[in-house]
């Protein structure tokens, strides 16, 4: 009987390690993510890029242009693997989800946003998560009607903004406005996710986190998130009448857990699920670029406590749901 136990269980770890090793990860690169001194891309072999009128134009920059594929592969990254493995300021956070089972890409600047486009090896289909830091190019109308069918057929979504006036590209707009635009304006439905980002510009070192033990991203596989430090960052207003599913998880300091001041949020739609988050300082891992000025968020910042959460909400988003979530706003038609 303990064979045939011990059996099950391996067989069991093979079959659910297999699932989730077919679980892929895309980082988008299309809206000036490198541009400034920012580099949030998990890997670049490149450093071409210009921003010309805000739009990326390979072969007369210095700023990182990422590929698809990081190299050196992936398929070599054991539980050693340092993040400098990879030369992207995201480098950490894509190391940690491949040392979890899950592989990575990037979209490249030239990349499309699509979604059930079969032309497009890289349709969003494709991927259990989209993670978008710090977009600074608007979305087209393509674009967020893609994201938000992604979204809605099981897909996750990580929204990532930081503060107010943080145009790095030039184009006359930042990321809130960016993400703002993106819920407000699209042909599916208004405020989706009942989340909008607000145009401030804040530090905060914050413990201010909800008691919610049985919450999967704030104790989550990667341990208890307790921290987060956002060093110019912007902070989130929830519309839970719009969305019934949102929730605000970290507040800022000395606020009350309500619907204003949210500094990490979660909500589902449809069958998929969206995290939010207000600072782009938190998944820094100080490396990348060696012409932007990098800080180290992801471990020595809040005591580690930005992997941990950054982490589980990652891991959160892969999980489909098995039922539509009921939304209290009609569809566009």
């Amino acid at each position: 009987m303990r064979i045939r136990l011990v059996f099950l269980f391996i067989f069991s770890f093979i079959v659910l390690a297999a699932t989730q090793a077919q679980q892929k990860i895309l980082f988008d690169a299309t809206k000036a993510e490198t541009a400034g001194n920012a580099d949030w891309v998990i890997d670049a072999d490149q450093f071409n890029l210009s921003y010309k009128n805000g739009n990326p134009v390979a072969g007369s920059g210095n700023e990182a242009n990422a590929q698809r594929f990081p190299t050196p592969s992936q398929k070599n990254v054991t539980s050693y693997t340092k993040e400098t493995y990879w030369t992207g300021a995201l480098s950490a956070w894509g190391i940690d989800l491949v040392k979890k089972g899950f592989e990575v890409e990037t979209l490249p600047y030239n990349g499309k946003i699509t979604y059930g486009n079969s032309n497009n090896p890289q349709d969003l289909s494709n991927y259990a998560v989209f993670v978008v830091d710090e977009p600074n190019i608007r979305f087209t109308s393509a674009e967020k009607t893609a994201i938000l069918q992604f979204v809605y057929h099981g897909g996750g979504l990580f929204m990532i903004s930081d503060h107010n006036q943080s145009d790095r590209n030039g184009d006359g707009i930042d990321s809130p406005s960016v993400w703002n635009d993106l819920m407000k304006n699209n042909s599916m439905q208004t405020d989706p996710f009942g989340i909008s980002f607000d145009l401030l510009k804040f530090n905060d070192k914050s413990d201010n986190f909800r008691s919610l033990p049985n919450n999967p991203i704030l104790n989550g596989p990667m341990g208890k998130a307790t921290e987060l430090w956002f060093f110019a960052g912007t902070s989130m207003t929830l519309h839970p009448d719009d969305n019934s599913s949102v929730e605000g998880l970290v507040f800022r300091t000395g606020s009350s857990f309500g619907n204003k001041n949210v500094l990490f949020a979660s909500a589902t739609f449809g069958k998929g699920k969206v995290v939010a988050l207000g600072d782009s300082s938190p998944p820094d891992d100080g490396t990348g670029d060696s012409g932007d000025h990098l800080y180290n968020g992801w471990t020595k910042d809040a005591n580690g406590n930005h992997e941990r959460l950054i982490m589980n909400a990652s891991i959160w988003l892969t999980k489909k749901l098995t039922a539509v979530n009921p939304v209290k706003k009609k569809m566009k038609p």
